[in-house]
This record gives C-alpha cells, structure tokens and sequence, in this order.
C-alpha cells in the first residue's frame, strides 16, 4: 500500500538541526528518517525502517546463501560468562553494566561471541555436527564517551554478528572464505564500494584478520594501498626491515654537551654544530627519540612504556593501541597518551627531553632503585648495527654513535610511528598511498580463544576430545544506512540505491485541480499492480516548491510530477540519481518507469 504524505508520520526540517555533524547525519535528520533521543541513540521512524529493513533483508539473504543459520540472542546479559573469558574487566569503562532488583550483574552487550560460544557447546557434542555458521541480527552497546556523526559513532546500534564453528583450522579457512565472499556480495548489493583490507585483531585475538572500509573523507580509519593490490588498516602495516650492520669497527659511543636542546630540532641542529660530518648533515633520522606513553589497562592501572623511534618518526598512537598488547600479555582494549608530569615523577630517573636507551640504561631504566623497570620498545627500523644520536639520561648531555645491538637492548619491536605516503608496501608491490574510510566489515579466524577459555570442545573423529575453532564476522547495519546516506547525496537531499530506498517512486500531485489528484492517485495505484512501492505525496494544500523539496530531501530514486503537463496528457518523471528529467505521455509514465528499474 502506497506511503500517502498526507497521513505518513513524517515531518522534515528545512534547516541542518545544530548538533549534527556530517552529512549522513543533517539529511537523515531533515528528512525524518530518524529523531534525536539521547547522545548516541536514535529513534527510527517510519521511512529510516524501511531503508533499515531492506538492508538487513540483502544481509539476511546472503548469509542464508552460504549456510548460515540465524539466532536471536537478549542484549541483556548475565557477567559470569563475561568473566571467564575476562571480558568483565577487559572491556574497562566500555560497556554498560547495571544490576537487578537483587544485585546481580548484568551489562548490555556489546558482542556476543561468549553466548555463541555457549549455545554450541550445549547443543553440540561431535565433530559431526560442524561445521557451523550461525548468526544474529541485533542491537549492540558502547558506552563511547564522544558519540558522534550520527549513526557512525553511536552508542546504540544494530549489528549482524555470525561465528563459525570448525573441528579444524582447513574447516576455519573455508568457512571465513565464505564470509568474505557473501561480504563481497552484500556490499555490493547494497551499492557501497568496499575494500578489503589487512587489520590487527586487537583484543578478538585470532591469527587473521580484514576490514571491510568504505573509502570515504570522513572515515575514521586511516589505511594504505598500492598500484600492486596491497591494501590494509595502518594499524596492520608492517614495516619493511633493513638489514643488520656489522658493527666490528664502529667506533665507540661518546658522550656529548648538548645543553638547551630538548627537541629533535634543537638536536639536530647542535649535532651539525658540534660534530660536522663530512658524508652530509645530520637529520632527524639520524636520532633516536626516546616517547614515554602512559597506558591505561582494562583493570585500571596505569602503566609506563618506553618507545625508541627514529627522530623524524611521529608515533602514532592508534598503533600502539593496536600493537601493545602483545608486550604487555593482557587482552581487551587499552587507552594510550603521552606520559603526563604526575606519570614522569613518579620515575626520577627519566629525564625529560634527554631519555636514551645508552650509557646508564642499566643503571637508571632497568630497575634503579626506588623504581619498577620500564618496558622498553623499539621501532623495527632500529637492528642491530645501526647508530644513533640520543639521549644520555643527563640533563644537557646526548650520546653519540650509540650502535644498537652493541651499547643497547629492547625488550621487543612495536610497529608505533606514523605510516607515510610513499612507504614501501610490506610485500613489495610499490610505494603506499593513504586514504580514510568508514568500517563497514570486520572478520576475523579467532581461532580458539573463546572456545578454550569456555571449554567448547566435541569429540573429533578419533573419538578424543578437541578444542573447536571459530571465526568471528561483524556487519554494522545501522552504519550502512549512514555510510549510504553519506556517499549518496546531493545539495538538495538524499539520493538512495534503488536497493535500500524506502520506495521505488515518489508521485507528487502539483496543482488543486480534482483531476491532477485523481490521475496521480491512479498512476499510483498501476504502480503498485505492478510491484512498485510508491510514495505519494497527496497533500492538498501544500506548494509545490514544498512539494519537490520534500521529494529531493527523500531521496527516493524516481520522482513523477503530475501537475499542469495534465492537460497535454504528458507528466514529468525525474531520475533523482542523474538529475535528468522528461516529459512521457501519460499512458506510458508505468511503462517507462518499469523498463528502467
């Protein structure tokens, strides 16, 4: 049954409200599909569900295509399974936890890989119920401290969430093979141009792991390519690794005066000053800057870390993020900053703006007394036989042809600096260049993680016990509807793929005479016979400035104005998505409608 404007429950907004940020965010809002109840969390009104609904139907089918079965889990969750796997303290300030009437503890999830887990370890006993794929589509919780842009950064919002279940790791490789492909397929079938790219696990875990992004300016992930097909999250980059140096004649390292010079720049400066090399001036990457980084752990203590990087080298913290872990043998998410001055006092033997690795490394980083050793990082372009300028820990002093490998340790590499254009691709198919994207996707082969943590195992067919492998696969719906809404638009409104559009066509009856109603009224009602959702704007006694305003904020994908072309028996029918517009005789407006769907 047609959408009558006139009794729809739907009001749009001429003006971009205040608090929207984005695109996506202004148009969903001016054009009703969705209001406003809280920081993050958001109404869905009649026109926003049918673009929603048509999002979930295409993944829906999808998964369905290659054998997955869907479930339905609560979003009101018990801890106790959250505690075995020490997701409870893990996930830190993230979550919403809240109790009952009796002081249980419950939270609001935000994944549900523990309940997956469960269900297939009641149910299923023996390697020959697997493999399996089982999915969900469902409401999520974050509590992010800063939501933002609207549906992209919310802390409410509709996931579909699914997880294999192998006897093997041959079995995990075709079932996220699977994935990826009815990955490939949704995206496209929804019209929203992907790339695959390489990521970190983080705190899933899992020995592999893609990004789905949707290249976009707004995006909030960074990641790289080249013209040779390498693609991956700036987190996941790798860096290409030089060579060791034989160090057998390299000179011995020489403390250095360097006062007032706190800064790479600074340094640079008084070393050509000092030390004039003959093979050229000293640069920035000729240093070795010492970054003392406060970590913030998912159980609330905050630890100090050490990173030498090469001077000319920001560190990136979304990469430390992603890559501290592992150091720190602790799972979940973790907050990375600089080291602030309450951090530093509390560690005397860091000197501020003249840290190194060098001469009183033993003595003052690696346990002086009255301190706790500091971990202490390194960049993988720092090897053995390389030779740096750096810090003395001395107030005023730099140690000069410190050679790594010789006259220092690490406690282990970290990829921390910022990538740059022009990088080298880690596999060697060229120079990398950036680009921003919103994550659509993320897939991960998790391996045994959770299955082990919650003793899923099913007797294999040796009729012995075996740990199941699984895989994890994220789709966020709602973020479809808003990257959709922000790739598809113009000055005037919304301009939705006919997948996901809320109707086929938008009819408007431009005029006041009985006959411009009566004929838009009937072209509807042929529509609809034959399987077109309309939309029809009936209304009275609006304008019809109002009236096509209206239809280009909508974004439905074809516009037919019935207004003064009537009396010639011709109406005008306008492809919203080129903007073209033609007059059609009446008796051949459906026609020519259907021959272009």
């Amino acid at each position: 049954m047609a959408l009558r404007l006139s009794t729809l429950f739907l009001r749009t907004l001429r003006e971009d409200p205040v608090d929207a940020e984005v695109d996506s965010h202004k148009l969903l809002l001016r054009a009703g599909y969705i209001r406003r109840a809280a920081p993050g969390i958001y109404t869905w009104l009649p026109l926003g569900l049918r673009v929603l609904r048509k999002v979930e139907a295409i993944v829906r089918e999808e998964m369905d295509a290659i054998g997955a079965q869907e479930v339905h889990f609560p979003a009101l969750l018990p801890k106790e399974p959250y505690e075995v796997t020490n997701r409870w303290v893990e996930y830190g300030d993230g979550i919403f936890r809240l109790q009952d009437r009796k002081g249980a503890d419950y939270l609001l999830a935000p994944t549900h890989e523990e309940m997956f887990t469960l269900l297939v370890k009641d149910l299923y006993s023996s390697y020959k119920d697997l493999p399996l794929s089982i999915y969900q589509i469902q409401n999520k919780y974050r509590d992010e401290a800063r939501p933002r842009a609207g549906l992209l950064r919310g802390r409410e919002f509709i996931m579909k969430d699914s997880y294999s279940f192998d006897i093997d790791d041959a079995g995990l490789d075709a079932s996220y093979m699977a994935h990826r492909g009815a990955y490939l397929r949704i995206f496209e079938r929804l019209g929203l141009d992907v790339i695959p790219v390489a990521a970190t696990a983080g705190a899933m875990g899992g020995s592999r792991s893609e990004e789905f992004l949707h290249p976009a300016s707004i995006g909030e992930d960074t990641f790289v390519r080249s013209a040779g097909g390498y693609a991956a999250n700036v987190e996941a980059v790798t860096t290409v690794v030089p060579e060791d140096i034989d160090f057998t004649n390299a000179p011995a390292a020489e403390v250095r005066d360097t006062p007032d010079t706190p800064t790479i720049d600074t340094l640079v400066a008084a070393a050509n000053e000092l030390a004039p090399r003959a093979e050229g001036s000293w640069t920035a990457a000729d240093t070795l800057k010492n970054v003392v980084l406060a970590i913030d752990l998912p159980t609330g203590e905050r630890q100090l870390v050490v990173i030498g990087v090469p001077g000319d080298r920001a560190v990136d913290l979304k990469r430390v993020e992603a890559n501290i872990g592992a150091h720190l043998a602790i799972g979940g998410e973790v907050g990375v900053e600089a080291a602030n001055d309450v951090d530093l006092k509390k560690h005397a033997e860091i000197v501020k703006g003249y840290l190194g690795p060098g001469l009183a490394l033993d003595a003052a980083l690696l346990g002086a007394e009255g301190s706790s050793k500091l971990l202490y990082l390194v960049d993988p372009r720092v090897v053995s036989g390389t030779t740096w300028i750096t810090g003395a820990n001395e107030a005023g002093k730099h140690v000069f042809g410190l050679v790594a490998g010789r006259d220092f340790g690490w406690d282990g590499t970290i990829e921390a600096v910022e990538v740059r254009e022009g990088d080298p691709a880690p596999d060697g198919s060229g120079p990398l260049e950036a680009a921003r994207g919103i994550e659509m996707g993320h897939i991960f082969a998790l391996g045994r993680k959770y299955s082990e943590a919650l003793d899923l195992k099913v007797l294999d067919r040796n009729g012995k016990l075996a740990v199941v492998t699984m895989g994890s696969y994220g789709i966020g719906i709602t973020r479809a509807v808003a990257a959709l809404a922000e790739s598809n638009h113009d000055d005037k409104g919304l301009i939705w793929p006919a997948n996901v559009a809320p109707a086929h066509v938008h009819v408007v009856a431009v005029g006041r005479g009985a006959e411009i109603f009566e004929a838009a009224a009937a072209l509807t009602a042929e529509l609809e016979t034959a399987g077109l959702e309309v939309i029809y704007d009936d209304r009275p006694k609006v304008s019809p400035g109002v009236k096509f305003g209206d239809a280009e904020l909508l974004g439905v994908p074809t516009i037919l104005a019935v207004g003064r072309g009537l009396v010639d028996g011709v109406v005008e029918i306008k492809d919203r998505t080129t903007g073209n517009a033609e007059n059609v005789p009446l008796a051949d407006a459906v026609k020519y409608i259907l021959d272009r769907q």
